[in-house]
């Protein structure tokens, strides 16, 4: 495993990150692909003792059950102090006023919910997990700055958005001396560049992380364009993110397909290792369903594509539409 630090902070992170929204209570939330406990441990397990040390769920995650899901496991398969804990807060838990977004209060309240599912003291990074255009800025950014003040965050960092909103939040907070945001888990893969025009280089220039989630297109770019999954049928969310340009998209695919096949490797790995390549990006967000998606994911460190097969991966690529927030 190879361990970076987390954009201009002092703290190392794995170059391959665990997302935990696979690992959660399929009746509970919108994720009814998501593996119970008993099918999530062995996964956890195997990312631990491959190395990684970075772990990112969210407090709506089946509901808070894969929040509660990392905390054993963290618990029983590693050391507190050795795993870089990260979750999120802005989406909805509960029905009715305050039960949502980025208020004082709500963040609050959710902070305290995420450390008791989780089992620990503090989180590693908090994320909010979208813009919240219904609260200032100001509100949340001193909010946040305050959580971090009593210990139960060590740095913040922030998800999708507009980067002009992100270098407003970044501003605000450097104008009132708050704690600043050192990362941005955005949506980025080839099927999704859009990042690359505002995004990346903003965070580049700023020294701030890039924690890029869905770097395989919720997996479409690891199989043929026809074979669907369980997941793929099921998967609300994501049927609204890969619909505006099928035809490139599917000889950039195609493209994937060609250069695994020439390497004898997975694509999975291919995918890994042409955002692994990006000089912006820290570490990929990548979900794992099965142990080989764990292996692939480790083994794309590898994986170095050369000058002509990064061409032909990215040259199929036309504009897209935002996708992923609004």
């Amino acid at each position: 495993m190879e361990y970076v630090k987390l954009g201009r902070t002092g703290l190392e992170v794995s170059r391959i990150c665990l997302g935990c929204m696979t690992y959660g209570d399929p009746n509970k939330g919108t994720h009814a692909w998501s593996l119970k406990e008993e099918d999530s441990r062995p996964l956890l397990r195997q990312a631990i003792e491959a190395g990684v040390n970075f772990l990112d769920t969210a407090n709506t995650y089946s509901n808070g059950s894969s929040e509660e899901i990392v905390g054993r496991a963290i618990k029983d398969f590693s050391h507190r102090e050795d795993i870089v804990l990260a979750t999120k807060v802005f989406n909805r838990m509960r029905p009715g006023p305050n039960g949502a977004g980025l208020s004082r209060k709500a963040i609050f309240d959710e902070i305290d919910n995420s450390l008791r599912r989780l089992g620990t003291d503090y989180v590693d990074l908090y994320q909010i997990h979208r813009w919240d255009y219904t609260t200032p800025i100001e509100e949340t950014l001193e909010a946040l700055h305050d959580v971090v003040k009593a210990g139960k965050a060590r740095y913040i960092g922030a998800s999708s958005m507009y980067a002009w909103q992100f270098a407003k939040a970044i501003y605000t907070s450097r104008l009132n001396g708050w704690t600043e945001f050192v990362s941005m888990q955005d949506h980025l893969n080839l099927l999704y560049r859009e990042e690359e025009r505002e995004m990346l280089p903003f965070c580049e220039d700023q020294k701030i992380a890039v924690i890029p989630w869905s770097p395989l297109a919720r997996g479409r770019l690891t199989r043929d364009w026809d074979e669907a999954t369980a997941r793929t049928q099921s998967d609300e969310f994501g049927k609204t993110l890969y619909t505006q340009a099928l035809e490139a998209d599917r000889k950039i695919v195609d493209a994937v397909g060609t250069v695994a096949k020439a390497r004898g490797i997975p694509r999975a790995q291919v995918a890994t290792a042409w955002i692994l390549q990006k000089s912006a990006v820290t570490a990929p967000i990548v979900g794992a369903s099965k142990p080989g998606h764990i292996t692939d994911a480790v083994a794309a460190l590898e994986v170095k594509l050369t000058p002509e097969e990064i061409e032909a991966l990215e040259s199929p690529y036309v504009p897209h539409g935002v996708a992923g927030f609004k």
